[in-house]
């Protein structure tokens, strides 16, 4: 079927903070330079999840007058809190030995989803074309194998492949540069990755699973501007993660639990740990009288330095989380999104005026880059998630020494070769993990989280969770890890089911909040997301 044709100077794939960022900043350079962005969700901000403390440097150059134009940063940091857990108490780190990454004078607790939109509202301001409730699902193809743009994903299509009566074709958008900014393990940035080979020389991305739910709490457990992060129980030593608890306005907090996906127990629930972290007596008190309100799931990139692919290729580049510039010991990432689409923007620009754009390779993103803060940032920690392979105690130790003495000014670079997927022991090796059932007031089953994530897929499409060889998930997952997807999926969409004795796995594709974690963490390497029809997924609010 022939698709519509829409011509730009520049398509970016992905209205997150690096996509409008880079929009953003190709307008104020060259406001005559046409430019739209296509957004998966129902509209901006809705696949939006972070913690998120925000650091503002990156806005500061985008905007200088930001506080004067009303962005949704209110709450400024006013303390930060570091504690270690064991099972029945917690030993807070004196603020003289945190971390510089994690100190957070200067930033603000706010709603990445809030800042999304607010960016959106600049953005179309200065002309540029939005289009959310539209997944980009195919890369297209030029002469010599540029990158010409993105098509669109056909709407109304029946979960047998049919068009429905209200079936509308995808639109290719051309342009002269696509910039790819899907975020955490992008589904067409992966693509590109394999295509063009952009991964041969980095290290494997490693990453974490986030797990945010938002609460209305009593006035007397309120602290506006407080961050509070902690790391131990209920996680094993050998297991990276941890949690936090940031306060922003009216009363509300957003709480949340990060597990590293390179942990090695199949039996382990990142879902089921968070809630057990709730209980801890020193944590619990928090939920006293309060409100849970919203709930969602997220990968994150964890890899750092070693693990940013080779970033341009032919009619593009890769920009924010869907390269990985996620800073992990700062647990912070969307500074330095922003900052690499203003920088891809700045060397689209040069492109233009040098007359250099038929040349293909943006080659002065990469060395824009190179020079900016982004990579004096990374450069610093690099280290430091690497550390921890040798479990909570020596990677806090080791790295630190190295932060905290050292700076991060060291001779040596360290480095990790394995995928996440191929960390898991086997389960008849492993040890089971028996977890508190939910009391329904501070700890919550799947299936109630996924309700407050306003999760929507319309039942009639194609199931956009496939399998890469239908049998692995059998002869593999079930057989050898005790199907662990049951476990890691922080929205109950895999199940195991029998059928006359025989098992089999069930997909519950709608639950899906497009977290990502089974594309990552499958042991079988047979699960696959890809994106389905336009607008479906979670809908987060304030997250």
């Amino acid at each position: 079927m022939v698709r519509e044709v829409m011509s730009y100077d520049v398509v970016i794939v992905g209205a997150g903070p690096a996509g409008l960022a880079a929009a953003i900043k190709l307008k104020q350079l060259r406001n005559d330079l046409s430019v739209c962005i296509v957004e998966k969700g129902s509209e901006v901000g809705a696949h939006i999840l972070s913690g998120a403390v925000i650091e503002p440097r990156a806005l500061n150059e985008l905007f200088p007058d930001w506080q004067q134009q009303g962005a949704p940063l209110k709450v400024a940091v006013t303390e930060d809190r570091f504690l270690f857990l064991s099972k029945s108490q917690s030993w807070a780190v004196p603020e003289f030995m945190l971390l510089e990454p994690m100190k957070n004078h200067g930033n603000y607790i706010a709603s990445l989803e809030l800042i999304c939109k607010w960016l959106a509202e600049q953005a179309l301001a200065l002309g540029v074309e939005i289009y959310p409730g539209f997944t980009a699902n195919e890369i297209l193809f030029g002469d010599e194998g540029r990158v010409m743009g993105v098509a669109t994903g056909d709407m109304g299509i029946d979960k047998n492949g049919q068009p429905k009566p209200t079936f509308t074709p995808g639109v290719a958008l051309h342009g002269q540069y696509t910039l790819f900014a899907e975020g955490c393990r992008g589904y067409l940035a992966e693509q590109l990755m394999k295509q063009f080979g952009l991964r041969q020389h980095c290290d494997p991305q490693t990453y974490g699973l986030g797990i945010k739910e938002l609460w209305q709490v009593d006035s007397q457990h309120h602290q506006p501007g407080l961050v509070q992060h902690t790391a131990g129980w209920p996680l094993k030593n050998d297991v990276y993660g941890g949690s936090f608890i940031y306060h922003l306005d009216e009363q509300k907090v957003a709480v949340g639990f990060v597990v590293g996906l390179d942990y090695r127990n199949p039996y382990l629930d990142p879902y089921m740990e968070m809630q057990r972290f709730k209980t801890h007596p020193d944590i619990a008190p928090l939920f006293t009288g309060a409100k849970r309100l919203a709930y969602g799931a997220l990968a994150l990139n964890e890899g750092g330095l070693q693990s940013i692919p080779k970033l341009i290729f032919p009619g593009g580049a890769l920009i924010g989380c869907a390269a990985g510039f996620l800073n992990v010991a700062k647990i912070k990432g969307s500074h330095n999104a922003m900052k690499s689409g203003m920088l891809a923007a700045e060397a689209i620009v040069q492109s233009f005026q040098k007359n250099t754009a038929d040349k293909a390779l943006l080659e002065d993103y990469p060395l824009l880059l190179q020079n900016s803060w982004i990579y004096e940032e990374l450069k610093t920690v690099r280290n430091f998630r690497r550390y921890f392979k040798h479990g909570l105690w020596a990677g806090a130790i080791l790295g630190g020494l190295e932060l905290k003495l050292l700076k991060g000014n060291v001779p040596w670079t360290l480095h990790h070769k394995t995928k996440d997927r191929h960390t898991l022991t086997l389960a008849k090796n492993a040890t089971p993990i028996a977890y508190p059932k939910p009391d329904g007031l501070i700890t919550f089953d799947k299936m109630s989280s996924v309700y407050l994530a306003n999760t929507q897929h319309d039942e009639d499409q194609p199931c956009h969770l496939k399998l890469r060889s239908v049998g692995k998930e059998l002869t593999i997952n079930y057989a050898q890890y005790a199907s662990p997807e049951q476990r890691y999926c922080p929205a109950g969409v895999y199940e195991i089911t029998t059928t006359e004795g025989k098992p089999n796995l069930h997909i519950n594709a709608a639950n899906c909040v497009h977290c990502k974690t089974c594309d990552i963490k499958d042991p079988a390497d047979t699960l696959r997301w890809t994106p389905p029809e336009g607008g479906s997924g979670p809908n987060y609010s304030e997250m």
